[in-house]
């Protein structure tokens, strides 16, 4: 356990961001590594593998419900110096991941077909993409019990080991993909299903290794059979946490669902190009992210020990850290926008849509930073509604009117892309107004020891 209420917040920030962007990182590079060998099968592979990829947004949402409540929790456990309460937490976090992967294997199997016949632009885009999901289904439900322990660890303030066992299975997907996709070595290529499959063994991989680091190394929290019975009041305590925060993934997940479906006129080059365009965007995001994943329980340690000026400072830092991050990306993105695209596929078409939406989407970029601030504040508060309730907001404002504009006549993939931008500015402001209400009722006013409303239990 690292105890974060004490020494400069920008330091401890720093500290806990440097692996934590390096973890991402390692993450993405998952998807990065099947994208490359993905592109290179056909545009309907790379549609299909893209438009199946937005079941991970429906999982992730489920893995956020699970990691952003153990996180908070925790670190406010460790805030309190209440150890028990804080292994208390993590055992019944890893009953609710094993539950959870239950689910999306069995719920992942019966449906991949139906989604994909949705979102799919053709029969080819339809069977690639089921095919991927088929193998790639069991990953999925293994990332529940990787980010449940990765999110305890992150909040007792510990974050490298996480970082190693990423960097271990990225490893790992990286020497399998070639082989399973692209058939190297073998002779015998499975195309998406190797995609699928290689991701798959990687995931299990990391959840045994971090799972070893527990029961060898890891002492503040621990397994313990006597914590997996089923505490129905615990698990209000984190639901009621981490609900909101898996539905504000839900609703990202829904909002490329949306873009899926409204573009698949246009065929599998655009939803090729807008899925390199946003997977580029998700890696480029990384460090950014990763501030705001550290400003969580740096920010939660302080308000569990009732330091609430250091919360204060540690929006401050985080914002203006990301803030940074984004204008340099901005920048990036206007500068070789297509350059990025290029590096995973030369088709033309693909080119064309992916390099068009990152130079417009990227003029959101800073608005999208202060959203990960306070999204990353709200969890530390241990009250993450409002987060949900500035997505739902983003949500409503683009769908609608996206649908709308997809009727007209003169309607261009250019409309949703500027339309994209302006939902997220509103959100972003939203998101801030949300904040500064939080802040004077939790928090009380600026040097206070003592907030206006009582302090949530756990």
């Amino acid at each position: 356990m690292k105890d974060l209420t004490q020494g400069p917040v920008f330091r401890h920030l720093v500290a806990l961001s440097v692996p934590i962007a390096a973890g991402m990182l390692l993450q993405t590079l998952y998807y990065v590594v099947d994208l490359y060998f993905v592109a290179r099968v056909g545009d309907a592979a790379l549609a299909g593998v893209g438009a199946a990829g937005n079941v991970m947004y429906l999982v992730f949402a489920l893995t956020q419900m699970l990691g952003v409540g153990t996180t908070t929790l925790i670190s406010h456990a460790v805030g309190r110096k209440d150890r028990a309460d804080a292994n208390h937490v993590f055992n019944q976090s890893v009953l609710l991941s094993i539950l959870c992967a239950a689910l999306t294997l069995g719920g992942g199997y019966a449906l991949a077909r139906t989604y994909m016949e949705l979102l799919g632009a053709d029969a080819a885009t339809v069977e690639a993409g089921t095919t991927y999901l088929q193998w790639f289904i069991p990953g999925l439900g293994l990332q529940f019990a990787l980010v449940v322990m990765g999110s305890a660890l992150r909040g007792t303030g510990i974050v490298k080991p996480t970082m190693v066992v990423q960097a271990a299975t990225v490893l790992l997907n990286a020497a399998l993909a070639p082989v399973l996709i692209a058939g190297w070595g073998t002779g015998h290529p499975m195309g998406v299903a190797g995609a699928g499959l290689a991701s798959t063994v990687a995931v299990a991989v990391g959840v045994a290794l971090l799972a070893a680091y527990f029961l060898r190394l890891e002492k503040y929290v621990a397994f313990d059979p006597a914590h997996w019975r089923p505490r129905p009041a615990t698990w209000g305590r984190m639901l009621n946490i981490g609900l909101p925060a898996g539905g504000e993934f839900a609703l990202i997940g829904v909002y490329a669902a949306v873009v899926y479906w409204i573009i698949r006129d246009f065929g599998a080059a655009a939803q090729g190009g807008f899925s390199v365009g946003t997977r580029i965007m998700q890696s480029i995001f990384l460090p950014a992210m990763a501030i705001a994943f550290a400003a969580a329980p740096l920010a939660g340690q302080n308000f569990g020990a009732r330091h609430f000026q250091r919360v204060r400072e540690t929006f401050a830092a985080s914002a203006w850290s990301i803030v940074a991050v984004m204008s340099a990306l901005v920048l990036l993105c206007q500068w070789k926008g297509e350059w990025l695209v290029r590096a995973f596929t030369h088709d033309a078409g693909v080119v064309a849509v992916g390099s068009e939406y990152l130079g417009i989407i990227s003029w959101n970029f800073v608005a999208s930073g202060f959203i990960f601030t306070c999204s990353s504040m709200f969890q530390a508060l241990g009250n993450t509604w409002p987060s949900l309730i500035s997505m739902s907001m983003r949500v409503a404002t683009f769908a609608v009117p996206a649908v709308w504009l997809s009727r007209q006549p003169n309607f261009s993939l250019v409309d949703v892309w500027h339309l994209s931008v302006a939902t997220i500015v509103l959100q972003a402001a939203v998101s801030l107004w949300l904040l500064k209400t939080q802040f004077r009722e939790r928090l009380g006013p600026v040097g206070s020891r003592r907030p206006r409303a009582p302090l949530p239990s756990g």
